[in-house]
C-alpha cells in the first residue's frame, strides 16, 4: 500500500491517482495499464499457439481464432507496446531535461484516461460476444461485411485511445522544445529524449490518417457511408493506403524509443560515452523522415504497378542505412568499454542480433518479386515479430529493469531478472525463428488449423513450446516486481553506480517537484561530467532555492473520457435499443460539460514554498542515511 493510502486511507489514495497530473504518477499508470494489456495480449497469443500445436486441433473454433488474431495484434500494438513506452517517456524524459513536469499536465492526464478507457471499450467486446475479427489491420473488404458489432468496438475504441496518443505526442514535443534546463542544447539531450522527440513528431503526422480512416470506417458501418464499398463507388484499396500511411510510421514510433532505451543502457553499462552521438541523432531524424516514405511496401501485391513498387522498394532499402549506423555505434560503444553485465545489459546484448535478423528479413521484403512469394505467409509473421518482440519488447523489459529503481525506489532482483531473460529470450527465438521456414514451406498466416503430413507439424510444436517459455519468463518478471514491492528495500539516487543523465542525480523515487533547483547542464552526459569534476551531487544548480509552482490535480480528464466511453455504446446500439440514442447524447453531454468546466475554471496551481522544499530535501537526506 502506498504512503498516501497509509496516511489518508485507501479511498483517498485512489482519488489521488485518479486526479493526478504528476508526470511520474501518470508514467506509472501507463506502465500498469500497458502491462495489463500486455498480459491479456500474451494470453491471446498463447491460445493462438496452442490451437496450432497439432494438426486439425479443435481447441478453438475458426471464428474464435479470427477473434484471437485480431485482438492479439490490436492489443499488443495499440494498448501494450505504445502505452508502456509512454510510461517510460512520462517517468523519465522530464527528469532527463531537468524539467518540473510536462508542458501540459492536464492533457497528459487526459491522454492516459483516453488510452485506458479506449482499451477497455475495445476489450469489452469479449463480454458482448461480438469481437473484432478482420485482423489487426481491419482491411475494409473484411471489416465492412463483418457481422455484429465487433468492428464497431474496434473503430470506436481505437478512436478514443488514438486521440489520447496524439495528445501525448504533442505534449512531449512542446515539453522537449520549451522546457529543457539551462545549458541543455539539442545536441546535449540524452538519446532517449531525442528518440522520444522524433517519435512524438511522427505521432503528430501519422495518427491523423488513422483517425480519418477510422472515422470513415465508422460512417460506413454505422451511418450508411460508402467510402470503402467498391460496389457503391467507394474504394477498398484506399483503406490500405490510409492504414499503412499510419501503420508503417507506427513501427518506427515504437522502435525509436526502444533504440533510445538501449542507447542509455549501452552507455551506462559500458561506462563510456555513446560512440558517434551526432551520427546517432541524425540517424534518428533520418529514420523519422524515411519512415513516411515506405508504407506501400505492405501493398506490393495490390497491383500499384512497377514504378510505384520500385520507388517504395528503394525507400525500404534506404531506411536500413540509418538503422545500420545505430547498430555499429552501439557495437563501438561497447568496444573498449568496461562492460558490466546486468539484467538490462543482457537484454541490450540480446537485442542486437535479434533486431538485425528482423531488419535483414525486412530488407528482403523490400524486393517486390520476393515479396510476391512470401506475402501472407508465416515468413511475414516471423519478420515482424523479430522487429517488434526482438526490438520493442526486449527494450520494454530492459527499460523496466533499468528504470524500476528510479520510478519506485526499489531494485528488482538481478538473479530473477536474468532467469526471466533466459526464458524469454530462448522462448522468443524458438517461437519465431522456425516460422521463417514455415513460411518457406508454404504455411499461410491466419489459418486456424492445418492438415497432417504437410511438413509443418514439428515446426509448429517447437514454436508453441517457445511461446510457453516466453510466458514463463513474463510470470517470473511479475513475481519479481511483486517481491520487490513487498520487500521495499530503498535505494539511492544512482543504484547502478554509473548513471550518466540527469534522472540519476535526484532521489529514487523523485520528489513531486523533481529538482529542488533547476539544474545547469554543462555538456553531454551531464551527471557523469559533474562527477568527474568532483561534484558528487551530480548537478550544478542554475538558480537559488525558491518557491516552486505546481499544477493542481483534476478529475475532469477522467470525466471527459468517461463521457466518450458511454457515448460509444450509445452510438453502437442506437438503432437496436430504445436506450441507445439517450445514452449517446448523455455521454456527449457529460464530455462537453467537463470541457466547459475546464474552460471556465482558472487552474492557477499552487506554490511549494522555499521552506517546504528545504524541509523535504532534509527528510530525503535523512532517509538516505538511515
Amino acid at each position: 500500500m502506498s504512503s498516501v493510502a497509509q496516511k489518508k486511507g485507501f479511498g483517498a489514495a485512489v482519488w489521488d491517482w485518479m486526479t493526478t497530473v504528476d508526470h511520474k504518477k501518470i508514467g506509472i499508470l501507463y506502465l500498469l495499464g500497458g502491462a495489463f494489456f500486455f498480459v491479456l495480449g500474451g494470453i491471446e497469443a498463447l491460445f493462438i499457439r496452442w490451437q496450432l500445436l497439432t494438426p486439425q486441433n479443435d481447441f478453438v473454433t475458426a471464428g474464435m481464432f479470427n477473434d484471437l488474431i485480431t485482438m492479439h495484434g490490436t492489443t499488443m500494438i495499440f494498448l501494450a507496446a505504445m502505452p508502456i513506452l509512454f510510461g517510460f517517456m512520462n517517468a523519465i524524459v522530464p527528469l532527463q531535461i531537468g524539467a518540473r513536469d510536462v508542458a501540459f499536465p492536464f492533457i497528459n492526464s487526459l491522454g492516459f484516461w483516453m488510452f485506458m478507457l479506449g482499451g477497455i471499450f475495445l476489450n469489452l467486446s469479449w463480454l458482448f460476444g461480438e469481437v473484432p475479427d478482420a485482423g489487426w489491420t481491419s482491411y475494409a473488404s473484411l471489416s465492412l461485411v463483418s457481422p455484429g458489432h465487433g468492428i464497431d468496438f474496434y473503430a470506436l475504441g481505437l478512436q478514443i485511445a488514438g486521440a489520447g496518443t496524439l495528445m501525448a505526442g504533442i505534449n512531449f514535443l512542446v515539453t522537449i522544445i520549451n522546457m529543457r534546463a539551462p545549458g541543455m542544447t539539442y545536441m546535449r539531450m540524452p538519446l532517449f529524449t531525442w528518440t522520444t522527440f522524433i517519435a512524438s513528431a511522427m505521432i503528430l503526422f501519422a495518427f491523423p490518417p488513422l483517425t480519418v480512416g477510422l472515422f470513415f470506417l465508422t460512417f460506413d458501418r454505422m451511418f450508411g457511408g460508402q467510402f470503402f464499398n467498391h460496389l457503391m463507388g467507394g474504394n477498398t484499396i484506399i483503406w490500405e493506403h490510409i492504414f499503412w500511411i499510419f501503420g508503417h510510421p507506427e513501427v518506427y514510433i515504437l522502435i525509436l524509443p526502444a533504440f533510445g532505451i538501449f542507447s542509455e543502457i549501452f552507455s551506462t553499462f559500458a561506462r563510456k560515452r555513446l560512440f558517434g552521438y551526432p551520427s546517432m541523432v541524425f540517424a534518428t531524424v533520418l529514420i523519422g523522415f524515411l519512415g513516411f516514405m515506405v508504407w506501400a511496401h505492405h501493398m506490393f501485391t495490390v497491383g500499384l504497378g512497377p514504378t510505384a513498387n520500385a520507388i517504395f522498394a528503394v525507400a525500404t532499402m534506404a531506411i536500413a542505412v540509418p538503422t545500420g549506423v545505430k547498430i555499429f555505434n552501439w557495437l563501438l560503444t561497447m568496444w573498449g568499454g568496461s562492460i558490466k553485465v546486468t539484467t538490462p545489459m543482457l537484454y541490450a546484448l540480446g537485442f542486437i542480433p535479434s533486431f538485425v535478423m528482423g531488419g535483414v528479413t525486412g530488407v528482403m521484403q523490400g524486393s517486390a518479386p520476393l515479396d510476391y512469394q512470401l506475402h501472407d505467409s508465416y515468413f511475414i509473421v516471423a519478420h515482424f515479430h523479430y522487429v517488434i518482440v526482438g526490438g520493442v519488447v526486449l527494450a520494454i523489459l530492459a527499460g523496466t529493469h533499468y528504470w524500476w529503481p528510479k520510478m519506485f525506489g526499489t531494485m528488482l532482483n538481478e538473479t530473477l531478472g536474468k532467469i526471466t531473460f533466459v526464458f524469454f529470450f530462448i522462448g522468443f527465438h524458438m517461437t519465431f525463428l522456425i516460422q521463417h521456414w514455415l513460411g518457406f514451406w508454404g504455411m499461410p498466416r491466419r489459418v486456424w488449423t492445418y492438415m497432417p503430413n504437410q511438413g509443418w507439424d514439428l515446426a509448429n510444436m517447437i514454436s508453441t513450446i517457445g511461446a510457453i517459455s516466453m510466458g514463463i519468463g513474463v510470470i517470473i518478471l511479475v513475481f519479481n516486481a511483486i517481491m520487490a514491492t513487498i520487500k521495499n528495500e530503498r535505494v539511492g539516487n544512482d543504484p547502478w553506480g554509473d548513471g550518466r543523465t540527469l534522472e540519476w542525480a535526484i532521489p529514487s523515487p523523485p520528489p513531486f517537484y523533481n529538482f529542488p533547483q533547476t539544474p545547469l547542464v554543462r555538456g553531454l552526459d551531464s551527471v557523469w561530467l559533474e562527477k568527474m569534476d568532483g561534484n558528487e551531487s551530480g548537478f550544478l544548480p542554475a538558480e537559488p532555492v525558491k518557491d516552486i509552482h505546481m499544477p493542481y490535480g483534476s478529475i475532469l480528464p477522467f470525466i471527459m473520457t468517461l463521457g466518450l466511453f458511454i457515448a460509444g455504446f450509445g452510438a453502437m446500439f442506437r438503432l437496436e435499443h430504445a436506450w441507445g440514442l439517450p445514452v449517446l447524447v448523455g455521454g456527449l453531454v457529460v464530455t462537453f460539460f467537463a470541457m466547459a468546466a475546464r474552460s471556465v475554471r482558472d487552474d492557477l496551481g499552487f506554490y511549494v514554498t522555499k521552506e517546504e522544499v528545504l524541509q523535504t530535501e532534509k527528510e530525503i537526506a535523512q532517509r538516505g542515511h538511515n
